[in-house]
């Protein structure tokens, strides 16, 4: 799972939800990866150690962040540019989900107001992860 996020936004409680499928289903083969973007309400002002300073002492967030970057606009980064491309979806807010299976395919798109840990995605990660779709 591929998902903007940003420090100081309404969605930031779901870094918890994140870290608990990442957690639930990682020796599964999930991963989630997060890209902190302060394309959406000015919402993600910190500097890269700011940014993981706070994932890490606030929600104790284990799964890979990278660094700050765009997501959207004119200029998203290179795997957003990708994911906009192949759904023909941009990410409207922080905290937009995209979920990829095992070959690269984007299987879905979900919005800031999806749950991470809610059974509508949770159900689609385990179908991907038992191989099926």
């Amino acid at each position: 799972m591929v998902v903007n996020t940003a420090s100081y936004c309404g969605f930031t409680g779901q870094y918890d939800d994140l870290e608990k499928i990442y957690s639930k289903y990682q020796q599964k083969g999930f991963i989630v990866l997060g890209f902190p973007s302060n394309d959406f309400g000015q919402q993600e002002p910190g500097t890269n150690k700011q940014i993981a300073d706070f994932c890490k002492n606030t929600y104790d967030v284990k799964f890979p962040m990278f660094t700050k970057s765009s997501v959207s606009g004119k200029n998203p980064n290179p795997l957003f540019k990708m994911l906009i491309e192949k759904t023909g979806t941009t990410p409207k807010w922080n905290f937009y989900k995209y979920l990829i299976d095992r070959n690269g395919n984007v299987v879905e798109a979900y919005g800031s107001l999806s749950n991470p840990s809610g059974r509508t995605i949770t159900s689609q990660i385990e179908k991907l992860l038992q191989g099926k779709q």
